[in-house]
């Protein structure tokens, strides 16, 4: 695929993947619709990379809908969407988890990429094309001990991940999974991992999501591992 002038949405935009994704489509001249919860925290961004700024909580269906629907009278179109952004809960054992958090993080990682592909499948069946990616976790591969409520989030969001892609694919619309280990992000402020130094660069892991997308034949199913392994 060309990424030149292809609309690309990309959810939880201001920071971590999220911003290395918008730098990268940038460079390659894609034209940008960016999502973050506020405008505020995509302030000081919007003159680096241009593009749309459209506020949205991905955990709401209504601020979804909205998303798409700015994307396509600015653009008249959606060619790419990434359901990107995500929580997480510090990890430990199940007893001691606090289940509002826990309820909140399945609410943007589950619900938020649901919505997403459901307003991105809309709008891809009107023009008979498109391209959605799942930004999932390599803790939706394997079980991990402590992690159990994100891996839960996780797993589910890639069980929907696969069912869309049989659902979609006799619509030209091709459906990524992409299963990153850990990035040297803020996603993990709150409880740092003992190996986090060890961690990839997230802008290595969107060379990567770039790469495949430009492959003849696209890997539905891309599982991005740190570089030492």
């Amino acid at each position: 695929m060309i990424l030149r002038d292809k609309i690309v949405i990309i959810t939880g935009a201001s920071k971590g993947l999220g911003r290395a994704l918008s730098q990268a489509f940038t460079k390659e001249g894609s034209k940008l619709v960016m999502s973050a919860r506020s405008d505020k925290e995509m302030r000081g961004f919007r003159e680096e990379v241009g593009g749309l700024i459209v506020p949205a909580d991905v955990s709401k269906e209504d601020d979804v809908r909205n998303l798409a629907e700015q994307a396509v009278k600015k653009f008249g179109q959606i060619d790419i969407w990434i359901n990107n952004a995500g929580i997480r809960v510090p990890h430990g054992p199940i007893e001691k988890l606090d289940m509002k958090r826990v309820h909140e993080m399945i609410e943007v990682n589950l619900f938020g990429t649901i919505y997403g592909s459901k307003a991105a499948v809309i709008q891809m069946k009107k023009q008979q094309s498109g391209v959605i990616i799942n930004i999932l976790s390599t803790s939706a591969l394997d079980g991990r001990a402590f992690s159990s409520a994100y891996a839960a989030s996780k797993y589910a969001a890639a069980g929907f991940t696969k069912s869309l892609q049989k659902e979609s694919e006799h619509e030209n619309i091709l459906v990524i999974g992409v299963f990153p280990g850990g990035m040297k992000t803020n996603f993990f402020n709150e409880q740092m991992p003992e190996d986090f130094n060890n961690y990839m660069d997230p802008n290595y892991v969107a060379e990567k999501i770039i790469k495949n997308l430009k492959e003849p034949a696209p890997a539905r199913e891309l599982i991005i591992k740190r570089q030492d392994k």
